[in-house]
């Protein structure tokens, strides 16, 4: 194997594809973000944190700031086309308050996407600015999931069938099948090695 340096280019791809929802001047709005973060894993009280990045000029940013509240919707790979484009055109311009069926959760500010596999509502906990863009970090209040998503009560990616987003090649991915067991597969070599 030859390998070659290419620069600082950031190399974290593909990344899962999400649409966040905001309520803007009284309306849902929406916005593809492919930039999410976990920032935690939960134990006993600790709450989950998730992250947003988005650029400083979003629409969608105005919202959230107001009301400390937004969605992360995982969309489908049948979502593909309309995901694509609430990234495209921004909400000063097009009306985007109609696009998808909406759901309520426990916020009042953060709509969710009734016809998402997942959809998390979040209270926003701080911001983060670097350079032009603002980090959202959220308190992950709740989780919504189609119950055909489920596999012995957990989310099931292959059901989910969720939209990877690739920003180096610019190209949506599909997931494809399962590799290996996390915690598990490596625990031979662990023996081996102690």
């Amino acid at each position: 194997m030859k390998r070659v340096a290419i620069d600082g280019k950031n190399a974290l791809y593909p990344s899962l594809t999400t649409i966040v929802g905001a309520e803007v001047n009284g309306k849902p709005n929406w916005i593809t973000i492919a930039h999410v973060g976990i920032m935690n894993h939960a134990h006993g009280e600790v709450p989950q944190y998730l992250s947003i990045g988005l650029h400083s000029s979003h629409y969608t940013n105005k919202g959230i700031h107001e009301y400390g509240e937004f969605s992360i919707n995982i969309p489908s790979q049948a979502m593909l086309q309309i995901t694509d484009y609430v990234g495209l055109v921004t909400g000063e311009k097009v009306d985007k308050s109609e696009i998808f069926p909406v759901e309520s959760g426990s916020l009042n500010h953060a709509p969710l996407i009734a016809n998402c596999p997942l959809s998390m509502e979040l209270r926003l906990s701080q911001t983060v600015q670097i350079g032009q863009h603002e980090i959202f970090i959220g308190e992950l209040v709740n989780t919504y999931i189609d119950e055909a998503c489920l596999t012995d009560g957990k989310p099931d990616l292959a059901k989910i069938n969720p939209l990877l987003f690739d920003f180096m090649m610019i190209d949506y991915w599909s997931i494809g099948q399962r590799t290996g067991k996390p915690w598990r597969d490596g625990k031979l070599l662990k023996k081996q090695n102690t």
